[in-house]
């Protein structure tokens, strides 16, 4: 029977994750399988690789064969340079100790490489929020300057005409001729003529009793 290490998908529509498995090579792809040593979720940035790294090198010296995508993930967490260091060990080439030795250093020099592509990638993600918040800032003021225009439209459009603009009255100087002081006088002093009240007749008791 021929094994695989290969992924088993789970999830939801355009949002899967991944078991890594241990499977019959003839078995469904999400079908049944022998043994799960492992996840991968790719929608995370980076993907989130959880692996039991010394049963994924068990079923490799077993003769486990793992798919294009399954040998990535394994070359990735070392688990495909520690197989071939232990195989080195074993024809003689150096021993399991020195093997130990170079996976060591191989592990401390590819953990600063994550860690330096974690370091970018967040420094990176923060000038791109900065250039989005400076974007969103530039549209809020030019939103803003279109609202104060329109205001001050709507409020000019209420105001009254103003009143036209006509040329200053020049003051003429009123003058006021002196009355001789003598004259206001006599004409105080002078009697108002009366007219003439018409002569009535009156006739007597007698005059009547005559006639």
């Amino acid at each position: 029977m021929s094994v695989k290490i290969r992924l088993a998908r789970h999830g939801r529509k355009q949002h899967a994750y991944y078991h890594i498995v241990v499977a019959n090579s003839r078995a469904p792809r999400d079908g049944r399988f022998i043994e799960r040593i492992g996840s991968y979720n790719p929608n995370t940035n980076p993907a989130t690789i959880d692996l039991d790294f010394d049963k994924a090198l068990d079923w490799l010296f077993k003769g486990a064969q793992p798919t294009d995508t399954t040998r990535s993930i394994l070359s990735h967490q070392g688990v495909m340079m520690k197989k071939h260091l232990l195989e080195g060990a074993k024809k003689g080439a150096f021993s399991e100790a020195d093997a130990e030795v170079k996976f060591e250093a191989w592990m401390k020099e590819k953990s600063t490489k994550i860690q330096a592509s974690k370091e970018k990638l967040t420094s990176s993600q923060v000038e791109e929020k900065k250039a989005r918040f400076k974007a969103e800032a530039k549209v809020n003021e030019a939103r803003l300057a279109e609202i104060a225009k329109r205001n001050a439209a709507a409020a000019a459009a209420k105001l009254p005409a103003p009143a036209p603009i006509t040329a200053p009255v020049e003051e003429k100087e009123v003058v006021v001729e002196a009355v001789a002081e003598e004259e206001v006088v006599e004409a105080i002093a002078e009697p108002v003529a009366e007219e003439a009240a018409p002569e009535t007749k009156v006739e007597t008791a007698e005059e009547n009793t005559e006639a």
